[in-house]
């Protein structure tokens, strides 16, 4: 994950003024992989910045989406989550719960899967990004 230095100058190389809501806001994101929407963002950081709009912590992830220092998730929900960790990597998301969570796949694995789909659809694949759907072992304890 970036510093607020580095961050700070990916901000204003881009144009961007450097806020302390901005800065909380990638700090946020980049302190845990919780990968929250923008709703659990915005009630995470009130008790620091009760000033701060939900509209000023949406407009933040947008431009630090811009800047490609987080990345958006479309997981299936009414709402997008954010990852600071822009690597390539996958997600499961608890159908119970909500819960997402990285999943790890070796390079190995990645790549017989593109060769797969490759052979299959005839697309030569530039980029991969996957979700995984099921019941996390928190939930899966209780029932």
């Amino acid at each position: 994950m970036l510093t607020s230095q580095e961050l700070t100058a990916i901000l204003r190389d881009n144009g961007y003024k450097v806020t302390p809501q901005r800065l909380a806001v990638y700090e946020a994101l980049a302190d845990e992989t919780w990968h929250p929407n923008a709703e659990m963002l915005y009630n995470k950081l009130q008790p620091r910045f009760p000033a701060m709009s939900f509209a000023t912590v949406y407009k933040t992830v947008e431009i630090l989406h811009d800047i490609k220092v987080i990345q958006i998730l479309n997981t299936g929900e009414d709402s997008y989550r954010y990852d600071a960790n822009v690597e390539e990597h996958y997600h499961l998301r608890c159908l119970q719960c909500g819960a997402v969570d990285d999943a790890t796949m070796d390079e190995t694995a990645k790549q017989q899967l593109t060769q797969l789909v490759e052979s299959q659809s005839g697309y030569e694949i530039s980029g991969r990004q996957f979700y995984f759907y099921g019941i996390c072992p928190k939930c899966r304890k209780i029932h």
